[in-house]
């Protein structure tokens, strides 16, 4: 697996599968969408490794009407795993079945609820079509490209939405869908100058349209959210040692913050676009790179080089700029919890952004506790002598 200490595991439920019930169909298919033959393109024969299947003793003296009934009425329920029991033996055991694409997206879809993705996987790519595939065959490509993405399978997920996001023949939301979501992917593999192009390829297409409700805002917001996270991983990557001296020191930090100003600037333009989830996502992390670099400063001793009296000039200068990146850091939670109150979201971000509220306030109160402590107490005026 490439390199990608970068996107914890922890941040990947999010970041795709956010775009689910933004386009296309977001509930099961009860209605017929079979899809027809391309007679100048005759469809290729796709082979998948045998799978096992097993008896269901439960569901197998019914029919395929009574399964496709069975898993609608599962899946509108939000039972999903008995969605998947009954649409995936439709799929299996009635090949014929006038149901069958249907039920095989469905089945995918469950699965997909359920984020057991190699079996959504499966199901979707039976179906899918990245090349020319519309409706089902569609909808299905890009959902095997979250799967793959899931499944950390990225440079196939990157190979399926390169394809989709060169198509003409469909919407321009979704083309900026796919490009976004390979800018994301080719993250994932460390690729960062090549997904910020890709990102930035996304937002130039978007900002050239005349009407850009063609889009979901979801998707520019994405987009500009993740040119921050390239600049923030820059950020990262810049680390501060003392040993190297203090020119080398004061260098390193001011290379630190123009970057983290560099991501703030696009986390900026993420809440700008004004979709909610994104919004809170950014205001999240500008708070959180304040807060970051607060632990850098704080928690690097001073240049060897310097003596007991310099080291103390050092570190009363560190802590006036201490006190400003953590009243940076408040301003900017305080903003983001705000927004999220006035647009109603509550989500992952609102409970981190809540919860780093609370500790950089304690921070800054220990700060100033630190800075009365550590002045001498002033000298007391001595008695004159009589004349």
């Amino acid at each position: 697996m490439s390199k990608r200490t970068h996107m914890s595991g922890t941040w990947r439920w999010w970041v795709l599968v956010g775009s689910v019930g933004l386009v296309g169909l977001t509930g099961c298919r009860t209605t017929g969408t079979a899809i027809r033959e391309d007679t100048k393109h005759p469809r290729q024969e796709i082979q998948f490794d045998p799978v096992e299947v097993t008896a269901d003793l439960e569901l197998e003296k019914l029919n395929d009407e009574e399964l496709f009934a069975g898993g609608t009425s599962a899946f509108a329920a939000g039972d999903f795993k008995q969605a998947a029991r009954y649409f995936g033996r439709l799929v299996d055991f009635h090949p014929q079945s006038k149901h069958r694409n249907e039920a095989l997206y469905n089945a995918g879809l469950s699965h997909q609820r359920l984020k057991e993705w190699e079996e959504a996987y499966h199901r979707f790519a039976e179906l899918a079509d990245a090349e020319k595939g519309q409706g089902d065959a569609l909808e299905s490509a890009f959902r095997v490209a979250e799967t793959l993405y899931h499944l950390e399978r990225f440079s196939d997920a990157v190979k399926m939405l390169t394809t989709l996001a060169h198509r003409q023949d469909i919407p321009v939301g979704r083309r900026m869908e796919a490009r976004v979501q390979q800018g994301i992917c080719e993250l994932e593999l460390g690729q960062k100058e090549q997904s910020e192009n890709t990102l930035r390829k996304a937002l130039s297409d978007y900002e050239s349209l005349s009407d850009k409700d063609e889009v979901e805002d979801y998707f520019p917001a994405q987009a500009h959210f993740f040119i921050g996270e390239v600049y923030r991983l820059h950020y990262e990557e810049v680390k501060l040692d003392p040993a190297k001296g203090t020119d080398k020191l004061a260098e390193d930090l001011n290379y630190k913050a123009e970057l983290l100003l560099s991501a703030q600037g696009h986390y900026l333009r993420s809440i700008k676009v004004g979709n909610g989830y994104w919004a809170t996502a950014a205001g999240a992390q500008i708070g959180a790179m304040y807060e970051n670099l607060y632990d850098h400063m704080v928690n690097t001793p001073a240049p060897p080089e310097l003596d007991a009296e310099e080291a103390q000039v050092y570190r009363q200068e560190l802590r006036k700029k201490i006190r400003v990146l953590l009243t940076k850091s408040i301003n900017i939670y305080e903003r983001t919890l705000e927004a999220a109150e006035r647009i109603g979201s509550q989500n992952a971000f609102v409970d981190r952004t809540r919860e780093s509220l609370r500790k950089v306030r304690e921070l800054l109160l220990a700060d100033a506790d630190g800075e009365q402590d550590a002045e001498p107490p002033p000298e007391k005026p001595k008695p004159k002598p009589h004349s």
